[in-house]
C-alpha cells in the first residue's frame, strides 16, 4: 500500500528540517518542568540536548512548537499527559550504563558480602537497593557478584535486590533483561557464560534464576521519604547525583542514609557528593570507591 499525499508530504517536510530553535524563556520553562517533577537540573550548556530530545518526539507527534507541546503536558487530560510525559521523561533522563562500570566499587560490595556471610547466622537475609537503575546493567551486575560469594562459600543466606528508576519503559526494558553483544562481551567470560544465554547472533538475555534476584519498581527519587522501603544492608546509587543540583544531592543521599539496616552501607560515584557527613554514618575508606556505613 502506497502512503498517501498528505502523509508523505507530513514526513518529507519534517525531514528536511531542522531542529527547531529554542528561546531563553522557553529554555527556562523546560528546565523548571523537568526539575518540579524530576528534581534534575539542566545547565545552559545542555540546551542543544533538551532541544534535539524534544525535537525528537515533536517529531513522532506531528508537532512543530516547543509552546504547543509544553501546553500538551501540562494542561491536557490526566491520562494522557501521564502517559506522555513518561515517554518524555525516558528521553530526557536515561543515560548510558554498562555492566560492572565502576570495578572498585564492586570490588566492595564483594568484600561486604563476604563479611556479611561470615558474620551473620545461617539463612540470613542480604537486602540489596539500585537506586536509578536504568536499563537494569548495575542490579545484575550486583546480583553476579553477590551469587558468586554465595556459592563460593555454599551460603545458606537469602538475597533479594530492589532496583528502582523513574522512566517505565526503561524498567520495562530491565525486566526483558536483553543486551547487545558489544554490551555482554565485557563481562568476564566465565560470568557471562554463567548467567547469560545467546538469543541470536546479537543478543543475550540474563539466566531466570538471576532475573528471578531482581525486582524492578517505578519510584521518583523526589518521593524517597514516602518509599516502602528500609532496613537495606546496601544501597547503591551511582552516575545519577551528577544531574542535581548540590542541595538536592544532599537531600538525597540524607535520606537514603535513614533506609539503610544498620551495618548497612550506601555506595555512592566517586566524586558525585562532597562535604556531606551524617551522624549516624561513617566514611568507608576502600580504594576507587565512595561508601558509607551505618553505625548506629
Amino acid at each position: 500500500m502506497r502512503p498517501s499525499p498528505a502523509v508523505t508530504n507530513v514526513t518529507n517536510s519534517w525531514s528536511i528540517r531542522s531542529t527547531p530553535e529554542m528561546s531563553s524563556e522557553q529554555f527556562e520553562l523546560w528546565k523548571t518542568l523537568l526539575e518540579e517533577r524530576t528534581g534534575m537540573t539542566l545547565h545552559p550548556e545542555r540546551k542543544p540536548f533538551l532541544e534535539n530530545s524534544l525535537a525528537v518526539r515533536m517529531r513522532e507527534l506531528a508537532l512543530d512548537d516547543y509552546d504547543h507541546y509544553y501546553q500538551q503536558l501540562v494542561a491536557g487530560s490526566t491520562g494522557a499527559k501521564a502517559m506522555e510525559w513518561s515517554v518524555l521523561v525516558d528521553r530526557l533522563t536515561v543515560q548510558e550504563t554498562s555492566f560492572f562500570r565502576h570495578p572498585g566499587s564492586y570490588a566492595l560490595v564483594e568484600e561486604y558480602v563476604q563479611r556479611f556471610i561470615d558474620e551473620r547466622p545461617p539463612k540470613s537475609s542480604l537486602d540489596v537497593w539500585s537506586v536509578g537503575c536504568s536499563t537494569g546493567e548495575e542490579p545484575y551486575s550486583l546480583a553476579m557478584v553477590i551469587s558468586e560469594q554465595f556459592q563460593a562459600r555454599k551460603s545458606s543466606d537469602y538475597y533479594g535486590i530492589t532496583a528502582t528508576d523513574i522512566s517505565l519503559p526503561t524498567l520495562a526494558k530491565a525486566r526483558k533483561a536483553i543486551y547487545g553483544s558489544r554490551k555482554v562481551e565485557r563481562i568476564d567470560p566465565a560470568l557471562r557464560e554463567r548467567y547469560f544465554r545467546q538469543l541470536n547472533e546479537r543478543e543475550y538475555q540474563v539466566q531466570d534464576a538471576l532475573r528471578d534476584r531482581v525486582c524492578f519498581a517505578r519510584l521518583n527519587v523526589l518521593d524517597l521519604q514516602q518509599a516502602p522501603i528500609r532496613d537495606m544492608d546496601i544501597i547503591f546509587c551511582q552516575n545519577m547525583l551528577i544531574y542535581f543540583r548540590r542541595w538536592r544531592k544532599r537531600q538525597i543521599v540524607t535520606r537514603l542514609a535513614e533506609k539503610l539496616a544498620p551495618g548497612g552501607m550506601l555506595v555512592l560515584g566517586a566524586g558525585e557528593i562532597t562535604d556531606w557527613h551524617h551522624p549516624d554514618l561513617e566514611r568507608v575508606h576502600f580504594a576507587d570507591a565512595l561508601a558509607f556505613r551505618r553505625c548506629r
